[in-house]
C-alpha cells in the first residue's frame, strides 16, 4: 500500500492519528497551544465515519471525568490540553490511575507557572513524571520530537495504556505542537466491537450484570490492608513498565567525551549544536529520552563512566537534571542550560553553554 504523506501541524497529526487508531472518544477543552487537536477532530467529523465521539466539555475538569467514565467501560478514550488545563485534571488522573484504567492524555506544554505564556515550555516535566495528583502512582510519559512522532505516539500510547492498564501521557512542548512537517499517517483501523471490548477488557464496567465482581467502578478502599495491597499491585505494574518500556535514542555516543541530554524539540536543537561542536573538534554525544517515565537511567549511567561531563538542556529552570544526576550517582559533573518564558535557544547558545561549563571544569 502506498504511504500517505501529509504536511500538517503536530496537533493536527494527533487528531488524525486518533481517528485512524480507532479511538472511541475524545473529550477536551480549547487552550493554546493545543487547540488544533479539538479543532481538527471537529473538522474531520469522525462520528460520521468511524463512530468516534468528539465532545467539547465545559471545562478541563469535566473532560477528564468524561475520560474516567469512558475508560472504565474499556473504551479507547483520550483528552488533550496544555499546562494549566492539565493542572486542573490532576484529581481525575489520580482517580484513573487508582482505577487501573487505560487512557491517553496529551499535554502540549506552555510556559508557567500560573497562566504564564502561550509560548512553548518543558516545565511540566515534574508534574508528568512524578504523578501530579495525590497518591503513589505513575503514568507512562512519551516525549515526541517530531510531527511524525506526534502521530506515532498516539497509537503507541494507547497500546501501552491498555497493556498495563494505566494512563499514558504524550508530553509535547508547544514547538512540536505548532510546527509543520511531513508525516506518514497510519492506516485506518476499525473501532473495536462491543464484544471485542468485553473480551479484551474483562475488568470493564459494561452496565450488564456480572458474576465476576460487582458491576461498579470505585477507587475508595476503607480497609487499610486492602489499600496497601492495591498499592503494592500498582508498584508491581510500574516495576514491569520500568523493566520493559524504556525508550531513548543515542547520537554520536561511541567516542563522546561530553554528553548532552535533552528531550522533545530541544533535542533537535542540541543535535545541531553537537554537529557544530564536532566540526570544531569537540567530541559530544546526545541521549534523547523518549520515555520520560520510565526514564532511561541505565544508558545515562553507562555514559557517565565514559565522559567528563554531562549537560542537560531544557526549556525550564532544571527539572530533568534531577533524573540525570540520579543516573550518574555523582561520577561526573552534571550541568544545566535552559531558557524560560517561551524563549527557544539556538544551537550556538547551547554550544556556548557547554564550552563555558567545560572551561569551568578545567580551571
Amino acid at each position: 500500500m502506498k504511504e500517505e504523506v501529509r504536511l500538517m501541524k503536530g496537533n493536527e497529526a494527533i487528531a488524525h492519528a486518533a481517528v485512524r487508531y480507532g479511538a472511541d472518544g475524545y473529550f477536551g477543552y480549547p487552550i493554546t497551544p493545543q487547540s488544533e487537536v479539538l479543532e481538527t477532530l471537529e473538522a474531520l467529523m469522525p462520528w460520521e465515519t468511524t463512530g468516534m465521539v468528539v465532545l467539547q466539555a465545559e471545562s478541563e475538569v469535566a473532560s477528564i471525568n468524561m475520560v474516567y467514565g469512558g475508560a472504565a467501560t474499556g473504551k479507547a478514550v483520550m483528552t488533550s490540553s496544555s499546562s494549566p488545563g492539565i493542572s486542573l485534571m490532576q484529581e481525575g488522573l489520580s482517580y484513573i490511575a487508582a482505577g487501573e484504567l487505560p487512557c491517553l492524555v496529551v499535554n502540549v506544554m506552555r510556559g508557567g507557572p500560573g497562566l504564564g505564556t502561550i509560548h512553548p515550555s518543558q516545565s511540566d516535566y515534574f508534574q508528568a513524571t512524578r504523578g501530579g495528583g495525590h497518591g503513589d502512582y505513575h503514568f507512562i510519559v512519551l516525549a515526541p520530537a517530531t510531527v511524525q512522532e506526534m502521530a506515532d505516539f498516539v497509537g503507541l500510547g494507547f497500546d501501552l495504556a491498555f497493556k498495563y492498564r494505566t494512563p499514558a501521557m504524550l508530553l509535547a512542548d508547544g514547538i512540536v505542537g505548532q510546527m509543520m512537517e511531513k508525516v506518514v499517517l497510519p492506516p485506518q483501523r476499525p473501532r473495536r466491537t462491543e464484544r471485542e471490548v468485553i473480551e479484551q477488557c474483562p475488568w470493564a464496567v459494561t452496565g450488564r450484570p456480572s458474576t465476576r465482581k460487582p458491576n461498579i467502578m470505585t477507587t475508595l478502599e476503607l480497609d487499610s490492608y486492602k489499600m496497601e495491597e492495591n498499592n503494592r499491585r500498582f508498584q508491581q505494574t510500574y516495576a514491569l513498565i520500568e523493566q520493559n518500556e524504556v525508550r531513548y535514542e543515542e547520537y554520536f555516543t561511541d567516542d563522546a567525551e561530553y554528553l548532552i541530554v535533552a528531550f522533545g524539540s530541544i533535542a533537535r536543537i542540541c543535535l545541531k549544536a553537537i554537529e557544530d561542536a564536532r566540526a570544531a573538534g569537540l567530541k559530544v554525544g546526545l541521549i534523547r529520552p523518549i520515555t520520560l517515565w520510565p526514564f532511561p537511567y541505565a544508558p545515562i549511567s553507562e555514559m557517565s563512566r565514559k565522559v567528563k561531563g554531562i549537560l542537560t538542556v531544557e526549556l525550564n529552570a532544571g527539572q530533568m537534571i534531577q533524573d540525570v544526576r540520579l543516573a550518574t550517582e555523582g561520577r561526573v559533573p552534571v550541568w544545566h542550560f535552559g531558557r524560560m518564558g517561551g524563549i527557544v535557544p539556538n544551537p550556538q547558545e547551547v554550544l556556548d553553554a557547554l564550552n563555558a561549563d567545560i572551561a569551568s571544569l578545567n580551571k
